[in-house]
Formats: C-alpha cells, structure tokens, sequence
C-alpha cells in the first residue's frame, strides 16, 4: 500500500570529516554514531532520534597517560549489554608499536568510556583492527576483526584477512583460537592492486538461521572501497561469499568509496539501513569522509540487496514509500 512521503533527506549527513561510522540504537530509544572522529585523541559521537538529524555530542572516549594505545584510534563499535556499554576499537599499541583492539566501558552511551585494561583486549600475535561483535539468539558472543595487512604477508603481497573468535560472556575478553573467516579472492576485491589487498570493516547479523557477515574490501582510500559479504550456517564459518558482490559500490563519478558500514533499523522497525561513509571530494578521495545511509533488505532468496548509494531526495527512515 502505498504511503504519503512527508519527510526527506539526502546524502551525505551532517556527519563530516570522520570515517568508519558505526551507529547503535540504545535502549534509551535514541541512536549513536561513533566513527573514526578525533585522530590520535580518541573518539567522538553523535546522536539522534531519527537517524537523520545528528547533534555532536564530543568526546566519549579520549586518550590519556594510561592509555595503551597511542595513536590512530580508529573504527569504534558500542554495544549494549545488560545495562553496561561495551566499546571495542583500534589503537596503535604503545608497547610493541603495532595494531590491536582494545575495549572500554562506560555506564552510558555518551561515555565517559574508560579502558577495561592497560593493554589490548587480546593479542594474537599480529596487528588487528575493525572490531564487530554478534549477541546471538542463544546468548553466543562472537567478535569479527580483520588481521590487518600492514603485517600479514602472502608470498610478494599483503593482505587483510578477517578472522572470527569466541566472545566471553564478560564482554570484554576471548575464548580460544581465532577462525579465519574471509579472504580478499572475488575479482571485485583486487581493484586496489599494488600487491595489496583488503577484507575488513567486517559486520555480522543473522537472518532465518543464516548468518550473514559483510565486509568491505578494496582501498579506503579509492573509489573502488566497496561492500560485499558472505553466509554461512555458523556464525564462525565456512562461510561462502555472495556471488554477486559488492551490493554496496559506486555507481556514479561523484560517489567515491562506499564502505565501512553498519546495519541499523529505522525508528519504528519495520525497514533497515546501511550506514556508510563515502568520500568528502570524490575526485581525490583518502580519508576524509562523510556520513550516508541508504534502505537495504533481503529478497525472498535470502540475497542482500541495497538501494544505493544515493544523492537524491529519499523519505526519511520509517517514511516509507510503499508498504
């Protein structure tokens, strides 16, 4: 049935000069963006009531003398459990200069989010980065992180690899051996060339039994960032890609490196969105990067679909066109 469009927005966001966004849906009925935000300081935020209309909030997590990271803070994720904020995220560590993933916890979703510990949440030997994490239906704690490819060497080229491990019931700590899950391998994926290639920026979620991990893969940097994903029975694989990937990439010379998302449902819950970033000059692109979010959904074969990326008038979320 078709509905009257009221309300519109368009890409890009308010949200600017950031990376990496990743917003959550608290149970205070409000929604929170933590990207990339604050270079070698920590993390800002942003909140909204309609996934629209942001308001910066500040710092939720800054840096200080007994941080164990201390520079590039990046790619943020909060999740909310039994009335605590966990955030999971990137730092450089101090202590052997390279990559990991640390967690923080605050009381609220606006912080302050204060560093579980003096070192990083795990290390496995190797730099990591992207954190993502999956509350199963059956309680089950998962987290997704790509091997970063600033230290994983395949023969004469580098490579990010994404790897999947057992989540505490804690939040804030590993159960065993990492899985390695996704490999760039899809022709889609090798457009970044130079001997270096990407699958990270990983974000799971279950439909019907099946688990779905998306990812993006080229160069941040180039027009070519771009998302796919894979499915699997398990929520630590084998998991096996889309053969039409990407469903999220540019489609026009002035959208430049869609990428680094997240899934998120619309105010009242009857449609999803993916939230993206995309680069602020598309003629140049690198890291300056800027909000957008488009509908996305499922058809009747399980398929991702996503209609995007867009700069056009679009009903805002919850303001459907048809029903």
């Amino acid at each position: 049935m078709d509905k009257t469009v009221t309300e519109v927005y368009r890409n890009p966001l308010a949200i600017q000069r950031i990376g990496d966004p990743f917003v959550l849906k608290a149970s205070d009925g409000k929604y929170y963006c933590y990207p990339t935000s604050a270079g070698d300081h920590g993390y800002k935020a942003w909140t909204s009531d309609d996934l629209v209309n942001w308001r910066e909030l500040g710092f939720v997590y800054e840096k200080n003398e007994k941080s164990w990271g201390y520079k590039q803070f990046w790619a943020p994720e909060v999740v909310e459990n039994n009335g605590r904020f966990y955030m999971y995220y990137t730092a450089r560590w101090t202590e052997k200069d390279s990559l990991r993933i640390g967690v923080a916890v605050a009381d609220k979703p606006f912080g302050p989010f204060i560093d579980v510990y003096d070192r990083p949440m795990f290390d496995f030997g190797y730099a990591a980065i992207d954190a993502n994490v999956l509350i199963d239906e059956d309680g089950g704690k998962y987290l997704y992180y790509s091997r970063d490819c600033s230290e994983n060497y395949i023969g004469e080229q580098r490579e990010s690899h994404i790897y999947g491990v057992r989540l505490a019931d804690d939040m804030i700590s590993v159960i065993g051996e990492p899985a390695l899950l996704l490999k760039p391998e899809q022709e889609w994926e090798l457009k970044s060339g130079l001997k270096v290639y990407w699958n990270e920026g990983a974000f799971a979620l279950k439909r019907n039994g099946i688990y779905y991990l998306m990812y993006s893969a080229n160069f941040y940097a180039s027009k070519h960032y771009s998302v796919g994903y894979a499915i699997s029975d398990h929520p630590l694989g084998p998991y096996r890609k889309y053969e039409h990937n990407p469903v999220l990439a540019s489609n026009r010379d002035d959208i430049s490196g869609p990428g680094h998302h997240c899934v998120i449902d619309s105010p009242d819950g009857s449609e999803l969105f993916i939230v993206y970033h995309t680069h602020t000059d598309a003629a140049i692109g690198g890291g300056n990067r800027q909000v957008c979010i488009d509908r996305m959904g499922f058809r009747e074969d399980g398929s991702i679909y996503v209609n995007g990326p867009t700069l056009t008038d679009q009903p805002v979320p919850s303001n459907r066109i048809v029903e």
